[in-house]
């Protein structure tokens, strides 16, 4: 009688926590304590987190650069019956942190993936933010070239919806800048180092947080949460003040900024062009 292959095991993606140790699930931490290994975004990270708990269960690195590397080695010990426990350094796996790779790896091997819900920098953020609406656009961390965030903000300017982002102390000025000159100056909450000892939240117009930004050293990564704004083009405008309008705060393209405005006044594309190329070239 042919012997039956070993049941697969068990992918678990584990929320930890974002400073407060307290913060973690009891359920967390059984999991943890049982499963045969640990894949770790920074072994040396979790193993203080896992000494705290007195949990001893081998690890094993999970990184960005290694995902697919590492992934495909964790699958094999998945298929081969071993359950797995997935971690980040801090929050929810594959929310901005590694993690995707391998549970979609795990997919397609037919291995069952059981989330465990916990904390998240994300979702600590909104509920401080008193936002009523039921929805949000969440952004990651926005690209580091100063170039590529305004023009990701600049696709965002008619966005209904709050916008969420992470962003690092390095360049939290630099995004309170950009989007002050590309949104205006709509209200934000600034949600600096959740649970941690110097936990600090913010609540102004991006001016205001700006200034503060720019007025001392920042440390530990933020969540910025933006107020929607009411973009619309500017009433009585000449043609060159909306084409600065489309320029800065439509988030199209010259070309389809010109074929819009063309339509719109019953110009020559041609004639529009020409004075969109001038006002695009000017552009810092």
């Amino acid at each position: 009688m042919p012997t039956r292959p070993a049941a697969h095991g068990t992918l678990y993606v584990v929320a930890t926590p974002i400073g407060n140790l307290e913060d973690i699930t009891l359920r967390a931490v059984r999991i943890l304590g049982e499963v045969d290994l640990i894949a770790a975004e920074d072994t040396r990270h979790t193993k203080k987190l896992l000494s705290h708990l007195g949990i001893k269960t081998r690890l094993l690195s999970y990184y960005r650069e290694k995902e697919m590397e590492r992934g495909a080695e964790i699958v094999a010990r998945l298929e081969a019956g071993e359950n797995v426990a997935l971690v980040s350094d801090a929050g929810t796996p594959g929310i901005s942190d590694p993690g995707a790779v391998l549970v979609r790896l795990a997919r397609q091997a037919g291995i069952p993936v059981v989330p465990l819900p916990g904390p998240s920098a994300l979702t600590a953020a909104l509920s401080a933010a008193g936002l009523e609406q039921p929805s949000f656009l969440f952004l990651g961390f926005l690209p580091p070239q100063k170039s590529q965030r305004q023009k990701l903000l600049r696709s965002l300017v008619s966005c209904e919806h709050p916008l969420v982002c992470y962003e690092s102390p390095q360049r939290i000025q630099g995004l309170f800048a950009d989007a002050l000159d590309i949104l205006g100056d709509r209200r934000a909450l600034w949600a600096r180092e959740l649970s941690k000892t110097f936990e600090e939240l913010q609540e102004a117009p991006l001016s205001e947080l700006h200034a503060l930004a720019a007025g001392r050293k920042n440390k530990g990564e933020s969540v910025v949460v933006i107020h929607p704004g009411h973009a619309s083009e500017p009433e009585g405008a000449t043609v060159e003040e909306l084409l600065l309008w489309y320029r800065d705060h439509s988030g199209l393209s010259l070309k389809d900024a010109c074929r819009r405005l063309a339509a719109d006044l019953g110009l020559s594309r041609s004639q529009v062009y020409q004075q969109a190329l001038a006002i695009w070239d000017s552009r810092g």
